[in-house]
């Protein structure tokens, strides 16, 4: 068994003189560009890395490094040249996002990780699964038997929750899961778990317009993340689990944002507690080696990376010991995620001997 790391949680302050990228990024000359672009570029052509769609190195609050490639497919209309103005999708980067919601109610006081999870389905006190803890559920150590497998032969949950019979109410579909181990003792990623939390929020903050708007004042506006569309399921709860569109700029103001440990030019928007929870991991993931916190991922390596990880090698990493964030947007095959790994270490490697200077 993979032993937990220990973390302290660190973070970057944002350099003196440069602006917050609210309404735009500020740019900077990396000492090093060559080499930067150089590692990116073998990404964008290596095969088996899949199709990379876009590339966005920040380094001290400014991008360094940039790259475009491929086309967006769609069903109605021809395809389109992946630009900077490209929304894509986070697949499960939204999972972390939530997370930062669910933060903000908590510093509110409107919601409590160490409380029993509010979930209709479990309010009987002979229902096991009365027992899961919100935090829990943030774990994803419900212990729910919810399969994750995207594999439409294998009985997979989490396909029938986005697009069968689960999605006209995803957080219903999975609640009414069995347990398969006592709440807290297994880790299970569960896509389904984050859409419960997600409705936990709406209870809390209504749903529909009123989750949306909560989402826009507590995030995505601050931040000027003006390309964000959230998506929702026909209860009006947000799917967490997966949809959140936005172009690669504004998904790296997240990222900046728990660099900065929930501050944003002056205001705290999370407290450094709850940004915290994102760098301590709870449960190693055997397989890929990597560990897991509260709806983020955890490398353990020497820089304190961790990142928001999406379907198909989505990634948000922040890299508090560089100063640096990196958005990665593809379409890879699962089988290919180790070779995306070792691409994104060899990034930061390379990104670990860089200096900034502000763009003339």
């Amino acid at each position: 068994m993979t032993t937990l790391p220990s973390i302290t949680p660190a973070y970057a302050e944002q350099p003196a003189g440069t602006p917050w990228p609210t309404t735009s990024w500020p740019e900077g000359t990396a000492s090093n560009l060559d080499e930067l672009l150089s590692v990116i570029d073998e990404g964008i052509a290596d095969p088996g890395l899949g199709e990379t769609r876009a590339v966005l190195v920040i380094k001290n609050g400014r991008i360094i490094a940039e790259r475009y490639h491929g086309e967006i497919p769609f069903f109605d209309r021809p395809s389109e040249p992946v630009t900077a103005e490209t929304t894509q999708i986070s697949w499960s980067m939204a999972k972390s996002m939530v997370a930062h919601i669910v933060g903000v109610l908590v510093d509110q006081g409107r919601l409590d990780p160490a409380a029993r999870a509010q979930v209709p389905e479990w309010s009987d006190p002979s229902d096991p699964r009365h027992a899961i803890t919100l935090a829990d559920l943030l774990a994803m150590r419900d212990g729910l038997n919810f399969s994750e497998e995207y594999d439409v032969n294998s009985g997979s949950d989490v396909i029938t929750m986005l697009f069968g019979e689960g999605a006209g109410d995803m957080a219903a579909f999975t609640a009414n899961k069995p347990l398969a181990h006592a709440p807290g003792t297994q880790w299970n990623y569960s896509s389904g778990t984050t859409n419960i939390i997600s409705r936990i929020v709406a209870d809390v903050v209504g749903y529909g317009a009123a989750y949306e708007s909560f989402l826009r004042d507590h995030l995505f506006g601050p931040l000027g993340m003006k390309s964000a569309t959230p998506k929702f399921d026909p209860t009006g709860v947000f799917v967490a689990s997966s949809y959140v569109y936005a172009t690669a700029r504004d998904f790296a103001k997240f990222g900046l944002l728990y660099l900065r440990g929930g501050e944003w030019n002056g205001t705290r928007l999370v407290s450094r507690r709850w940004t915290d929870t994102a760098q301590i991991p709870h449960s190693a993931d055997e397989e890929s080696g990597t560990f897991y916190s509260w709806q983020w991922w955890v490398t353990g390596d020497e820089f304190g990376s961790y990142w928001a990880n999406g379907f198909e090698g989505q990634s948000i990493t922040v890299v508090p010991a560089l100063d640096a964030v990196v958005v990665r947007l593809g379409k890879t095959d699962a089988e290919y995620y180790p070779a995306l790994r070792a691409w994104r270490a060899r990034l930061l490697r390379a990104l670990s001997s860089t200096e900034v200077q502000s763009a003339p």
